[in-house]
């Protein structure tokens, strides 16, 4: 593999990058649109961070582009191929995170990303893989919305192979799991890594695949929920779940831990956390209200993409 293979991925993820904001301002206020702030990484690499925040429909949103070099292979990067411990790497993604304002539109998370290990010497082979996904933490269930949501993100995989839908949403429903709440973090959607299949033009048109996707399924729910009618019972509800999102990104998340292990700028890393959050001790929702029915309907993982 040449670093000409490596730009190609680049040029795709500053693209969609760019077309997703685009997207995303196209529903928010006028007056407010992402900041830009390109940086360096001393190390190798750097970036570009988008961030949109106290919209009138996004709260706060990131859209950020990396590229980071270095010597070693972070613990994180390697922990599934020790193999790999010692090499150089580069690594290049697109990570974008959503917090809606109105808590009846869902927070939405997708990162498409590649990774390269060159050989270090004749007797190795070049090491790379896509990875990336999306997923969606509703805070207030609505059943048209995940059955959408799973149909658009098996629209995306079904060309490159049946087989792919069902294994990502399982690897997906099992990844965003808070294992000390015994609970999920939402209803899922697609999770991959090291992924090589068919080589690097499929596995290319696959990663492109799931990205340009990700629009297409989360635009739709946020344009019907950004205008319900709430109040304060709400937006504790979701300051609440807010937590939830918080407890996961900074114990489990795989690229927060690699993005901190690799020394990558923190303000862009931690750009996923909600503005306002809030715990309460040992919480437990109302019987038969909309609070319940997440834990009960949505925080379960369900065959929605089959669903009517």
């Amino acid at each position: 593999m040449s670093l000409e293979t490596l730009e190609l991925v680049k040029t795709y993820l500053l693209e969609l990058q760019s077309d997703l904001c685009a997207q995303l301002e196209s529903i928010e206020d006028p007056n407010h649109r992402f900041i830009v702030d390109a940086w360096d990484r001393p190390s190798g690499g750097g970036g570009v961070t988008r961030v949109l925040e106290g919209g009138e429909t996004f709260d706060k949103a990131g859209v950020n582009f990396s590229y980071v070099t270095g010597d070693n292979l972070p613990p994180s990067a390697t922990a599934t191929r020790p193999e790999l411990a010692g090499r150089s790497f580069h690594a290049t993604g697109v990570s974008i995170v959503i917090h809606p304002k109105n808590p009846y539109a869902p927070t939405s998370h997708a990162n498409v990303r590649f990774f390269f290990a060159p050989a270090r010497n004749a007797d190795e082979s070049d090491v790379w893989w896509f990875g990336g996904g999306f997923d969606l933490t509703p805070y207030y269930g609505f059943r048209e919305d995940a059955i959408e949501w799973h149909q658009t993100a098996k629209a995306a995989c079904d060309p490159f192979g049946a087989h792919h839908y069902p294994k990502l949403k399982e690897t997906c429903d099992r990844y965003f799991y808070i294992k000390h709440r015994s609970e999920p973090r939402g209803i899922g959607g697609l999770f991959f890594d090291d992924f090589d299949e068919g080589g690097f033009d499929n596995a290319f048109a696959f990663l492109q695949s799931i990205g340009n996707h990700f629009g297409k399924a989360y635009l739709p729910i946020v344009k019907r929920r950004k205008d319900i009618a709430y109040g304060e019972r709400e937006i504790a509800f979701q300051r609440y779940r807010h937590g939830r999102y918080v407890e996961f990104n900074l114990v489990y998340d795989r690229g927060t831990l690699f993005g901190l292990q690799s020394n990558g700028r923190t303000e862009s890393i931690l750009m996923s956390l909600p503005s306002d959050v809030s715990w309460k001790y040992d919480y437990a929702p109302e019987k038969g209200t909309p609070e319940a029915e997440l834990y009960e309907t949505f925080l379960v993982p369900q065959d929605w993409a089959n669903l009517k």
